[in-house]
């Protein structure tokens, strides 16, 4: 295993025992390990580290919240890319609509969820 990715699992873990599984700095880290397995081709695994920030972020912050939002689409990428285009999409849609709601079309967050749809 690549030390990048140990760095980012030891956080994680530290984070999580430090603060607790639900803190929105531990969702963070568990995000950015999603992030980087992704980017290694781990979809499986990067996934499944999206779904739990995801679950973890609505939990705390709320579904309206910028981090939630993120993570949304940060799902949805990771979808797109092993082919589960029509949950991918809905994952983008959701996106894109809270953002919509949130921040009006004019947002950046707005405009970058618009170029990933």
């Amino acid at each position: 295993m690549p030390l990048f990715i140990q760095h980012i699992r030891r956080a994680s873990e530290a984070r999580e025992k430090v603060l607790g599984h639900e803190h929105p700095d531990t969702l963070t880290s568990v995000s950015n390990l999603g992030l980087v397995l992704d980017r290694q081709g781990k979809y499986e695994e990067a996934e499944a580290m999206h779904r739990r920030a995801l679950e973890g972020y609505q939990d705390v912050l709320g579904h309206e919240h910028p981090d939630t939002l993120t993570s949304v689409s940060n799902l949805g990428l990771v979808l797109d890319r092993q082919g589960e285009y029509e949950e991918a999409e809905a994952m983008h849609r959701r996106a894109l609509a809270r953002h919509v709601e949130v921040s009006g079309r004019g947002h950046p967050p707005t405009v970058t969820t618009l170029d990933i749809i």
